[in-house]
């Protein structure tokens, strides 16, 4: 034996009829664009506090100052401290 259909009410959509929610408003729209991209100062702060890190060298809160002035030098500068703490987190093995 199979169940009697259940018939769902229809919605007439004439001009009586109220909608549950306002139709949306396109000035209320949240702003989609891209985030504003790191300078790169902040991108060298975050990048030494990354490697100090990874390289067993939790910064001390007093080390911040320190951090702030080298993350002011230019990319060339702060991938050399980076590569220098990699290198020190991870000696090369000594030739036998």
């Amino acid at each position: 034996m199979t169940a009697p259909a259940t018939i769902l009410p229809t919605v007439s959509w004439d001009a009586k009829t109220e909608l549950p929610l306002p139709p949306p408003d396109p000035t209320q729209r949240l702003d989609m664009t891209a985030p504003t991209l790191l300078t790169a100062r902040d991108q060298h702060r975050l990048t030494l506090h990354a490697t100090l890190t990874t390289a067993g060298i939790p910064p001390h809160p007093d080390d911040t100052k320190a951090i702030d002035a080298l993350s002011t030098l230019d990319d060339t500068v702060a991938l050399a401290i980076c590569r220098w703490l990699n290198t020190h987190a991870h000696p090369a093995t000594p030739l036998t």
